[in-house]
């Protein structure tokens, strides 16, 4: 199955897609997709009332010719980031590959839907996709001893697009990144949330990115660095996660840091895609 959010912002409406294409109103189940939902076991009640069949089906197509899909979950708490965590990317970007995660935040209000615009900031001439694998927590998590306790604390997967103006990522940024992570509309999320039972550990997912049609990623998440469940346990050694945070786990070579591409301009499209995660699109705006 799944999750979606539709309608327009700051007004949607939980829904849940199933595998033969119905899509049922989640609105008598819970108020929105957040922390309190997974934390609860929303998910679970979901599964349920399925099978149950009380759960009412909505008219709308949720394939972006009806309502608006917004990000598959209500604004996180927290969007925690991690860098250069394919190898290839990080020769791309002139460093060795990390010994530890590299770690750093976005804004929580850069989560925006999967088919909204992305803004480019004014001046902006270094604005770059990368297509990530995101996770969501499910289960507050500190202090986890392995890895394999870490693939309990996760709600779902989704795929996510971690724009970055690289100018303030890195010409300015005082040494840390987070100034070219955190301009409005900058982390598209979506189109929907897979529950982490249908997908497991997030390893094995091919990974792609388009602009203007033309290729530019094309990775797996088996070359992550460091896996999704490592990336959740180390975390939790230096912060809580709370349900409903986001995590972003790296994204592969091929982005416009590389100085093979253009930068991002007006008038381009970025579409990403994650296998069994679905596609997202963007049209860039000044």
């Amino acid at each position: 199955m799944k999750l979606m959010r539709l309608g327009p912002p700051g007004e949607e409406r939980p829904a849940v897609l199933t595998d033969d294409g119905v899509l049922h109103d989640l609105s008598g189940l819970t108020g929105d997709l957040d922390g309190r939902f997974f934390e609860r076991g929303g998910i679970a009640e979901v599964s349920a009332a399925l099978e149950a069949g009380s759960l009412p089906v909505l008219d709308d197509p949720a394939d972006g010719t009806g309502l608006r899909v917004g990000a598959p979950i209500a604004r996180p708490q927290a969007v925690v980031c991690i860098g250069m965590n394919y190898a290839a990317h990080a020769r791309e970007s002139g460093s060795e590959p990390p010994t530890h995660p590299v770690v750093f935040f976005k804004h929580p209000n850069t989560v925006v839907g999967p088919f909204d615009d992305v803004l480019l900031p004014p001046g902006s001439e270094k604005t770059d996709w990368e297509v990530e694998l995101a996770v969501v927590i499910g289960r507050r998590a500190r202090y986890l001893s392995s890895p394999e306790e870490a693939l309990a604390h996760i709600a779902g997967f989704a795929v996510s697009n971690d724009v970055s103006e690289r100018a303030y990522q890195l010409e300015v940024s005082g040494g840390q990144w987070s100034k070219g992570k955190c301009a409005e509309t900058f982390n598209p999320l979506g189109p929907w949330l897979v529950p982490a039972g249908e997908i497991g550990d997030g390893s094995g997912l091919g990974l792609r990115s388009f602009v203007n049609g033309e290729a530019r990623q094309d990775s797996t998440t088996s070359d992550l660095i460091f896996g999704v469940a490592e990336v959740i346990a180390d975390l939790s050694q230096y912060m809580v996660l709370e349900p409903g945070d986001l995590i972003n786990t790296g994204t592969p070579e091929g982005v416009a840091l590389s100085g093979r591409f253009p930068y991002l301009a007006d008038g381009d499209v970025v579409e990403c895609s994650i296998d069994r995660l679905g596609t997202q699109r963007q049209e860039v705006r000044a």
